[in-house]
């Protein structure tokens, strides 16, 4: 059998020469898309993408390259694509529907990579949970809590709560609120809370603190004290002055008062 024939010699409705060429292409494909891959993998370096996201980059991309090479092949043998893509769409809609939790919570997942509100080691409060960072998935985010308990958080209920980043600042206000008897005088209740604050280490001297009364209460003068320090410094320093200021008020007679009513007896009136 003569080469042309052979090349045209029909295995069902394809012709040997087709196969033939489907398969260089395919080999051609291949070798294409695993240089695409390596220009992807430098890519993610150089955007310094979240760890988290590389692994589903990776697989997104390998998985849209072998989709679009199993078309080509499929259109070069004579297998009409367009039929092809739309049983794949409607397979790929059943999917999506049936896995359609799974789905919002690796949105939500890829959200919280992308913009970033928080990394590994970030003190987060997210909705009504509290804890450190320890690893962002794509399906569920992993606390730990203070007292050393994992929680696994799904990203779709992170994403849809409101984040508070403790540990986003290289710097803390601490403030501390106090209160007073009206019979202390201003002046020296503020100097003993200046005392007990110089008496901490760690506040910064930049932004300076903040020392004054905020408040008349029914019972008492409100007081507060403000402070600016290292993010790691905040409940070394927020627990130190708690103490510091009941000392100082002891030491210079300055009563901490305490919610109280005051009752007046009117005398008998004179005839």
């Amino acid at each position: 059998m003569k080469l042309e024939e052979w090349m045209n010699y029909q295995i069902g409705q394809i012709s040997v020469g087709k196969i033939l060429s489907a398969l260089l292409l395919l080999c051609v494909c291949l070798a294409v898309a695993k240089l695409l891959m390596k220009l992807v993998g430098r890519m993610i370096l150089r955007l310094k993408v979240e760890k988290s996201l590389h692994h589903f980059i990776r697989s997104a991309a390998k998985f849209g390259l072998l989709f679009l090479t199993v078309l080509i092949v499929a259109d070069s043998i004579g297998i009409p694509v367009t039929s092809l893509v739309t049983v794949l769409g409607v397979v790929g809609l059943s999917v999506s529907l049936a896995v359609q939790d799974s789905l919002a919570k690796l949105t939500s997942g890829l959200t919280l990579l992308a913009a970033k509100p928080f990394v590994v080691g970030d003190f987060i409060d997210a909705g009504s949970v509290s804890g450190t960072v320890q690893e962002i998935g794509l399906i569920y985010t992993c606390l730990s809590t203070p007292d050393n308990k994992k929680i696994y958080l799904p990203n779709n209920d992170i994403a849809s709560a409101r984040i508070t980043n403790y540990s986003a600042q290289t710097t803390r206000r601490v403030d501390v609120v106090v209160c007073a008897s009206y019979d202390d005088d201003p002046e020296r209740v503020k100097e003993a809370l200046r005392q007990a604050l110089e008496s901490v280490p760690g506040p910064l001297e930049d932004p300076a603190p903040f020392i004054g009364i905020t408040g008349y209460l029914d019972s008492s003068i409100q007081y507060t004290v403000r402070a600016w320090v290292k993010n790691v410094d905040y409940w070394d320093v927020y627990y130190a002055l708690l103490e510091k200021v009941r000392q100082s008020f002891s030491q210079n007679g300055v009563e901490m008062t305490y919610n109280h009513l005051n009752v007046h007896l009117v005398g008998e009136t004179k005839e």
